[in-house]
């Protein structure tokens, strides 16, 4: 199968970042004996990484990390430090800072600007590089969702691995299947079918924001009822979760009467296939084709 073939710009939302600078805070901090009695000017400058995409399409504050939190939550660490070095309160505001949700990683300089040198110097500082990772901060909450995908206009197994790739954390991935399109205007080509199961942190009506965005970037237009599109991707079962709302409906409301999703979903999921499917539905116009990129 094709690649997308530059047909995608892949953003590289590993160098996404919010940045904060110049934060002041008074406090208690060093080992000489006068630092330990007068409190202190420090500054703070922290580069908090961050996928931004989903923000960037849907401007829900939701969707993003509240920097002006951020601001308070550091502060308030810094003035009620009684630490002796630098080196460990600046340990503790990265700590700090990877407790918010979708924060990935921090870069935190932390300066003195009255330093206690003999010589004259405007500020020390030290500065660390942490990742959630490296941290013992909790994990966030993964869920695992099944995704399906389809797509029956332009280079449509490239359409297919781009939403794959803008999914990320994919965990299991069905064969490829043609089908015949079921419903809209007869004249419209053959689909490519797949399910995908994830792990995500994100809640389900986040998850529902990126999926639309992996479209919109895949320049898919809603113009026509269960017409040809260049790409679809649609949240199928979001763990053990139900919703049922304008919105957003989980399970997806017409997964089991669709060959094209049960048969990829069969491929990895079996148990949430209802019994019988394979029998009970019409035998569509469907040919498995393998796997993604064979």
């Amino acid at each position: 199968m094709n690649s997308p073939g530059g047909h995608f710009h892949t953003p590289t939302h590993g160098s996404d970042r919010i940045s904060i600078s110049g934060l002041r805070a008074i406090t208690i901090v060093g080992a000489l004996p006068h630092e330990r009695e007068i409190e202190q000017p420090l500054q703070i400058d922290l580069d908090l990484r961050v996928d931004l995409r989903d923000p960037g399409l849907t401007d829900e504050l939701g969707d993003t990390v509240h920097y002006g939190l951020v601001a308070d939550r550091v502060v308030a660490v810094v003035e009620e430090s009684k630490d002796i070095l630098l080196e460990r309160l600046i340990a503790r505001i990265a700590d700090e800072a990877l407790q918010f949700d979708r924060v990935e990683a921090v870069d935190v300089t932390l300066t003195k600007l009255r330093p206690p040198l003999a010589v004259d110097a405007v500020s020390t500082s030290v500065s660390i590089s942490r990742t959630r990772a490296e941290l013992s901060v909790p994990p966030h909450t993964v869920n695992r969702a099944f995704i399906a995908l389809g797509s029956n206009l332009g280079d449509r197994a490239g359409y297919l691995s781009f939403a794959v790739e803008q999914l990320g954390n994919v965990v299991a991935q069905s064969q490829v299947y043609e089908t015949a399109p079921v419903g809209g205007p007869e004249d419209q080509g053959p689909y490519l079918n797949m399910v995908v199961e994830i792990e995500t942190s994100l809640d389900p009506f986040a998850l529902l924001r990126r999926c639309q965005r992996i479209e919109s970037e895949a320049m898919r237009q809603r113009t026509v009822r269960w017409g040809p599109r260049t790409l679809d991707v649609d949240i199928v079962f979001f763990g053990d979760v139900a919703i049922q709302s304008e919105e957003l409906t989980i399970p997806h409301a017409h997964f089991a009467e669709r060959r094209f999703v049960l048969a990829p979903l069969s491929d990895i999921a079996p148990d949430r296939c209802p019994d019988g499917w394979d029998t009970q539905l019409p035998a569509d116009d469907i040919q498995a084709l393998g796997q993604l990129g064979d």
